[in-house]
């Protein structure tokens, strides 16, 4: 039996949300969020195969994230779940959302994309390159933040979010991290995106230059039942530069389609 991935929960009633972590992240980057939730949902993060103390896939594709995310769900009391990935982790949902639609409730896409073009071609390369350079230069995770990090976030960001971030980069394993970035060029699912007939939010920074607005807000027009939202003064990480208003955000869009819903009354 291939194992179950772990994971963090915060909440024991209501219906259940799943958060999946992008790149250099794991489920500690959904804290904010768990306490937030938790508080009328049972709130799930995982860590992603490789990541935190989930083992490691032979090999890591979509297909095979989908189904650690399949093992996960189906250890939680519910048949169907409300998404809510950020980048790596909204290709996760939308390559899970494919597959499972039936599974799920809401899907919330976070500063993420419907593809990377194809996996050779040369902007994909010199990503692949420029992603890891800091590890083939002979350097550590640490470098690899270093070289990250500022360009995750919007202007002027608080210096103990960039510090955070750095961290949870420099804690992934850079086998797993190697892993992560071959696999992220090889997503490609904009021909499928018209197939998704799930209420679905599209959520991004206004300065988020990995997944601008105009890029979300042209995917929010191929899915059927969709939203699309741009947060101000945000880049990459703004479930984290603007925790406040995303979780307002989120919370509205999934207590529309919850078993029950959250009301002024009970906020």
């Amino acid at each position: 039996m291939k194992p179950v991935p772990s994971c963090l929960t915060n909440g024991r009633s209501g219906d259940v949300i799943v958060f999946l972590h992008g790149i250099g992240g794991n489920a500690a980057y959904w804290k904010p969020q768990l306490s937030f939730f938790g508080q009328w949902f049972q709130a799930v993060a995982w860590n992603m195969p490789g990541y935190g103390t989930s083992a490691a896939l032979p090999e890591m594709t979509f297909p095979a994230l989908a189904g650690s995310l399949e093992r996960l769900l189906g250890t939680l009391p519910a048949e169907r779940f409300h998404l809510v990935g950020h980048s790596m982790g909204g290709m996760v949902a939308q390559e899970y959302m494919l597959q499972q639609a039936n599974r799920i409730r809401t899907l919330t896409l976070f500063a993420t994309s419907s593809a990377f073009g194809k996996p050779d071609g040369e902007w994909q390369q010199n990503f692949i390159r420029q992603r890891l350079k800091p590890l083939n230069d002979g350097g550590n995770m640490e470098a690899v933040a270093s070289q990250m990090v500022q360009g995750l976030f919007g202007v002027n960001p608080d210096p103990a979010l960039v510090e955070a971030a750095s961290s949870s980069i420099a804690s992934c394993p850079p086998e797993s991290y190697r892993a992560a970035v071959q696999c992220m060029v090889s997503f490609d699912r904009r021909t499928e995106l018209t197939r998704i007939q799930t209420p679905t939010l599209l959520l991004t920074g206004d300065q988020d230059n990995l997944a601008p607005p105009s890029m979300m807000e042209k995917m929010a027009g191929k899915i059927t039942d969709s939203r699309f939202q741009c947060l101000a003064g945000a880049g990459h990480l703004a479930s984290l530069e603007q925790t406040e208003k995303f979780n307002e955000v989120v919370l509205e869009f999934i207590s529309r389609h919850s078993r029950t819903p959250v009301t002024d009354q009970n906020l």
